[in-house]
């Protein structure tokens, strides 16, 4: 069962998307519904949903002071009458953007996108369900990164994604083409949402995608150094307790 926290100041908005979920999706259980920023907050200090359909404008604020005051695990669906929200919706890895009236293909959709990450561990510890993984889920992974660099907002492909890694309590994400900025995401929430058939989490500091891998060189101990490209000063090194599960998935990636 997927719990889910309702957030909406409108109280007849809030029961009828209530009522969409119970009626539609069996395996969704509204456990909360909640008005206010603050309240948002109250309610998270003591329960934890797996997801939130959230509202951007709020009672006290919007919905973006609750992500700039507490780490919110659930995953989240954005609901507004604006399409204005959407680059922040994003920017703070909401799964979809629904606009009011909410349609019901389109909140079908979100259900399913949510189905789909809530059905990923973020970390596999065995190579071969890695693998596995990789070849049975080919979709629900994040496709697009929004970053701000200088007064810009910039859209990166997952696919021209190089590495992420994380120093000085900052999260990097690192193009193909060098380009290197800073995301909101910790390593732990983004190892979550991209493809393991193309990504593969080294280290506790560092994530890679296959094409980023010119070679591997074996270190004292059976431990191995990833050469990348482009070129970094980070360590590359794999951590010793994921080396098998590294060396599997390059093989399973090398036949795909």
């Amino acid at each position: 069962m997927i719990k889910v926290l309702i957030v909406e100041d409108e109280p007849m908005a809030a029961t009828r998307l209530s009522r969409g979920l119970s009626e539609s999706f069996p395996d969704l259980q509204v456990i909360g519904t909640t008005s206010s920023v603050r309240g948002t907050l109250e309610w998270l200090e003591d329960n934890s949903p797996d997801l939130i359909f959230m509202d951007v404008e709020l009672s006290d604020g919007d919905c973006f002071e609750i992500f700039r005051s507490t780490d919110v695990k659930a995953k989240v669906v954005m609901t507004t009458a604006y399409d204005s929200y959407a680059v922040k919706a994003f920017e703070v890895n909401s799964l979809d953007y629904l606009l009011k009236p909410i349609e019901p293909d389109a909140l079908k959709r979100a259900v399913e996108r949510c189905r789909k990450a809530l059905a990923v561990a973020p970390i596999v510890s065995d190579g071969e369900k890695l693998r596995d993984m990789a070849q049975k889920r080919s979709g629900g992974w994040r496709q697009r990164f929004i970053v701000r660099y200088n007064d810009k907002i910039v859209p990166v492909p997952a696919s021209e994604v190089a590495y992420i890694f994380s120093e000085d309590k900052n999260t990097y994400l690192v193009t193909t083409q060098g380009a290197r900025y800073i995301i909101d995401s910790s390593l732990d929430v983004v190892s979550s949402e991209l493809d393991p058939a193309h990504f593969f989490r080294i280290s506790r500091n560092c994530i890679i995608s296959f094409p980023a891998i010119q070679s591997i060189v074996r270190l004292q101990g059976s431990r191995l150094r990833v050469v990348a490209k482009p070129e970094t000063h980070i360590d590359l090194s794999v951590s010793r307790s994921r080396v098998d599960d590294f060396l599997t998935w390059l093989e399973g990636e090398g036949k795909v």
